[in-house]
């Protein structure tokens, strides 16, 4: 059964090979933000035979067709998660590289309020905050 990437991608016409499978499965189960690296180490234990260069190539191909994400959260690495419908934010820990995904609707009515004081319509936004648990934010 093929899952929600891998559906995705056939809707948009994207030839499957068996390798792009095993790189939209990992994605698909995928409850963290992996990077490039993180997802060939995943899928090679599925296949072997995957490159990391063939990782690269396919979440060009995907993020292309617009079926993931790519995030830059600073630390020097892109970071991929499937494309949704449900809008969320994102709370890096910089001590840990976590990401925390959160939804704060007043952050939401702020942001269509700034957007239309200053003339426009909110139509996109991505936010990212970054920081440290507060029990360390003295070190």
């Amino acid at each position: 059964m093929p899952d929600r990437i891998e559906k995705l991608c056939i809707e948009k016409g994207l030839r499957m090979t068996e390798q792009r499978r095993v790189i939209a499965r990992v994605l698909s189960t995928s409850k963290d933000h992996p990077d490039a690296e993180e997802l060939h180490r995943r899928a090679a234990e599925e296949d072997p035979r995957i490159s990391l260069a063939t990782v690269y190539r396919t979440v060009r191909l995907f993020e292309d067709a617009g079926i993931i994400e790519r995030h830059d959260f600073r630390d020097g690495r892109s970071r991929y998660e499937e494309a949704g419908d449900d809008h969320h934010d994102h709370l890096i820990d910089l001590k840990s590289g976590k990401v925390i995904e959160f939804v704060d609707e007043e952050i939401e009515r702020l942001q269509e309020a700034v957007a239309r004081k200053l003339g426009y319509k909110l139509v996109d936004h991505r936010m990212e905050l970054y920081g440290v648990p507060i029990d360390s934010a003295d070190d």
